[in-house]
Formats: C-alpha cells, sequence, structure tokens
C-alpha cells in the first residue's frame, strides 16, 4: 500500500531534511531511524528539502508499507511518533494512489516567514528572525511586486544545478499576527534559498535602504542588489497542495 504522510518538525535540532552520512542529526535520517524500527524498509520521497534551521509544519512525504501496518493506519502514526518525538511529529497518514509522488505530484507550496522587531525571547528565537523596526506598511506594498511568473534568478543562491530559473508566485503576502508579522508565500515551486532572500529584500524595503524600484530591477534580472539572504530560523514550510 503506498502513503502519504503529513509531518511537522523543528529543525532547529537538524542539519536539514535530507539524507546524510550516517550519525548526521537530520530529518530523514531520524525519519528512516522511526521507520526501520517498525519494519518499513522503503524509500520515502518529499514534497521539498528544507535547509539546516528550516521548520515544517505541512511537510508530505509518500512510501509503500508492508501489509502488516496496512489495516491500522492510527496504530502506526502511534508508533513513528514514540520513535521520532519530541522534534517530529506524524499528524495523518492516508491511503492514496500508487503512483503518488509527494514531490512531482505537488501544485502549490506554501511557506511562512515570522519576523518580530519586538525585544528577543531567548526561547523563541530559534522560531523567528528578530529584527530591528521597519516600515510594515512600505514592505506590505511591495510584496506584491512578487506575483505572477517571474525568472528568480537573481533570488536563487549560487551552488544550485538548476537550470531553469521561472517559477509562478501565486500569492505573496505581508501582515501582523499577534506580536508578530509573517510573510506568506505560495508558488509552484522555489529556488534554493529564493524565500530567504526575498524577505531580506523586503526587510531592507522596510528599512528603507532599497526601493520598490530596486526591487523591479532584480526582479527583472537588470542588476543585482541585495544578495544576502535572512537566516533560516523563521522559516517553516506550512501546506502542500495537490
Amino acid at each position: 500500500m503506498r502513503v502519504k504522510m503529513t509531518l511537522s518538525y523543528d529543525g532547529s535540532h537538524f542539519y536539514g531534511f535530507q539524507v546524510q552520512n550516517s550519525g548526521v542529526p537530520t530529518v530523514a535520517n531520524r525519519l528512516y531511524e522511526a521507520l526501520r524500527a517498525l519494519g518499513i524498509d522503503a524509500p520515502f520521497e518529499a514534497s521539498g528539502r528544507t535547509d539546516r534551521g528550516v521548520h515544517a509544519t505541512g511537510q508530505v512525504i509518500s512510501l509503500d508499507i508492508p501489509v502488516f501496518w496496512q489495516r491500522d493506519l492510527e496504530k502506526l502514526r502511534t508508533h513513528i511518533n514514540r520513535r521520532a518525538l519530541p522534534h517530529i511529529l506524524v499528524h495523518r497518514i492516508e491511503q492514496v494512489a500508487d503512483d503518488f509522488h509527494a514531490r512531482y505530484d505537488a501544485k502549490k507550496r506554501t511557506y511562512r516567514y515570522i519576523v518580530s522587531d519586538r525585544e528577543p525571547s531567548v526561547f523563541l528565537t530559534p522560531y523567528r528572525l528578530y529584527t530591528a523596526p521597519f516600515d510594515a506598511a512600505a514592505i506590505h506594498e511591495a510584496v506584491k511586486l512578487f506575483e505572477g511568473e517571474h525568472d528568480f534568478r537573481l533570488f536563487s543562491r549560487t551552488g544550485s544545478d538548476t537550470t531553469d530559473f521561472v517559477r509562478r508566485m501565486y500569492r505573496a503576502r505581508f501582515y501582523a499576527h499577534e506580536k508578530d508579522y509573517i510573510f506568506s508565500f505560495e508558488a509552484n515551486g522555489y529556488l534554493r534559498s529564493q524565500i530567504r532572500l526575498m524577505v531580506s529584500f523586503l526587510l531592507k524595503i522596510g528599512y528603507g535602504t532599497v526601493t520598490k524600484e530596486d526591487l523591479k530591477a532584480q526582479l527583472l534580472c537588470q542588476r543585482e542588489v541585495v544578495r544576502d539572504p535572512v537566516a533560516p530560523n523563521g522559516l517553516y514550510l506550512t501546506r502542500i497542495r495537490y
């Protein structure tokens, strides 16, 4: 049986999602340990790989499970969580079509980035970016420039083997939530560090050090203005749409 698992994890405890050498604490390594302890040896596919320090509240993986777990998926979820907690939690396990693929079947991916301009809390610094005060209205106006189809090559870190830099941004928002501010992006896909570079640019607009015209120029690949991404700790993979 093929299943789809939806899970959360605290990225501050891992060196990214992808599999690395034995003993390296990654999300995938920890999941494989939990699954193998339950007699599940099949490889899994993830909707996307998150970098070190990046969190998830809606990551999705797909895999095949052996017949002895097929009758009680809730029991399987319970046993996985006993082994994966406290830093990984499986929310749901659902049966899917035999050809379902968590990555290739994904249509839209939503990420959020949390920032705060208040006094930092040592208990929350792994989960949001504390920053200097900014002009929220200026950011709210500028964030919409990312919507639509763009060549995001100047919003990507070097070192990737990607040759296609065009992505469609369905929605880009910036809003206040309780004591924090939230950046929210929904797109068909992202380049390496794209969101962290986008947030970096928008915060600089909020600081008044760059302008909307600078952002337009970088989106049009006319000139590179901002190349330093924000830290990963405020970034969350929140939803995958199929």
